[in-house]
């Protein structure tokens, strides 16, 4: 017999806490679960700076468990695990998470995006420690350094332009000679005196000292011969992937996998089924607008179970 729930939370992360804040606080019991990696890319962030409230930042993984002492206050279930399997077709929805069943009159799908990486091990070695996904989150630590850029994109220019204003130099490594952005960002990128292009390179190896980011190996796609770049940060701007494999052929989502909704709300094809933050936002990706849609989704879902009794 499946366990029945009035809400379903799937995904922590500052959506689906701030999810479970506003539907426990609305006596819905949610019942959330916190997916592979629980509270989301913010656990593999060092200072969060900019999350309003705190004037000397916070440091991500304890944002995260604030956040979920926040939500268990007022009564939200946590279940360890991933769901791995729902059906949308047919109302209460139906979601398997190890071999059990649960049914659902609303769900809330806060399961992020997961940022594109290299696959290298020294890669993972130095991330939080040099090397990111997220230029808006960690560029101001690299005031007065010198910086690299992964890509040839608008992911890519634009991450490279914005640490432009912190970093001394910013280099843009491209395996091809020519960028894939816009002409108009390629334009605005070629003219900027703080970028310098590493044409027809890869990333080999990420350099340092144990602690630190020192430099990166660089690899020629031409020749295939090897030269060391001096950097003391090195930046993803290869894109993001959304967690949205689950959800295939059961919910709307445009070309690269993000999750549609009926703006304003976080209404998506399925009604009774919500969706907030990176899962549904492939602009913003900031910690502030993900919790801002995870309260507009506990709103959207408390107001569709009032409306269907």
């Amino acid at each position: 017999m499946a366990q029945h729930e009035k809400v379903v939370i799937i995904g922590t992360g500052p959506a689906g806490y701030t999810a479970a804040i506003y539907a426990a606080r609305a006596t819905l019991r949610p019942l959330v679960f916190e997916g592979f990696q629980p509270g989301g890319q913010l656990t593999i962030t060092t200072d969060v700076e900019n999350f309003p409230g705190f004037p000397d930042g916070i440091m991500g993984p304890a944002l995260m468990e604030e956040m979920k002492k926040q939500a268990t206050r007022f009564g939200t279930r946590f279940v360890p695990g991933e769901v791995t399997r729902v059906d949308l077709s047919t109302h209460p929805f139906t979601l398997w998470a190890d071999q059990e069943a649960y049914t659902a009159h609303a769900v809330i799908v806060a399961t992020g995006a997961s940022a594109k990486w290299l696959g290298i091990p020294s890669e993972k070695q130095y991330q939080g420690r040099g090397v990111s996904a997220c230029a808006t989150c960690d560029g101001f630590f690299f005031k007065g350094l010198e910086v690299a850029v992964v890509g040839g994109g608008d992911t890519a220019i634009e991450e490279a332009t914005f640490l432009t204003k912190f970093a001394t130099r910013v280099h843009l490594i491209h395996r091809r000679s020519e960028l894939r952005a816009s002409k108009i960002m390629q334009e605005k990128a070629l003219k900027n005196p703080k970028l310098e292009f590493q044409w027809h390179s890869v990333v080999d190896e990420v350099l340092g000292d144990g602690k630190a980011v020192t430099g990166l190996r660089l690899k020629s796609t031409v020749d295939g011969s090897t030269r060391e770049l001096k950097v003391q940060g090195l930046f993803m701007g290869i894109g993001h992937e959304p967690n949205t494999a689950l959800f295939k052929g059961q919910l709307e989502m445009n070309e690269v996998g993000y999750l549609t909704v009926k703006a304003p709300t976080t209404a998506t094809s399925v009604p009774g089924v919500f969706a907030c933050g990176d899962v549904a936002d492939p602009n913003y990706r900031q910690a502030i607008s993900a919790a801002g849609t995870g309260c507009m989704a506990a709103i959207d879902a408390e107001r569709f179970l009032a409306g269907h009794g």
